[in-house]
């Protein structure tokens, strides 16, 4: 079976359904600062919360599209997932 994760030498993580650009921050934390879904680049407006569990870093953030995404990162695994994309009231 192959990995489905591509690192590339840009920083950036290729997972199954988004591909995102993220900076590590001085502890070593990632933070999603753009990301490409279905060909479409968004970047990262603002974090509007972020949270963690056990085992991921969770980011709810507004896109450059106006949209508000949640962003999961696994931290076992190193892989970035889109668990959700929340249209504007």
């Amino acid at each position: 079976m192959t990995d489905p994760r591509i690192r590339r030498r840009d920083g950036t993580v290729r997972t199954g359904n988004v591909l995102v650009e993220a900076y590590a921050g001085y502890k070593g934390e990632e933070t999603p600062r753009a990301f490409t879904r279905d060909g479409m680049r968004h970047e990262v407006q603002e974090i509007v919360a972020r949270w963690y569990t056990d085992r991921h870093a969770c980011f709810k953030l507004r896109a450059s599209d106006g949209q508000r995404y949640v962003l999961r990162y696994d931290l076992d695994e190193l892989v970035w997932e889109l668990v959700m994309k929340e249209d504007p009231a």
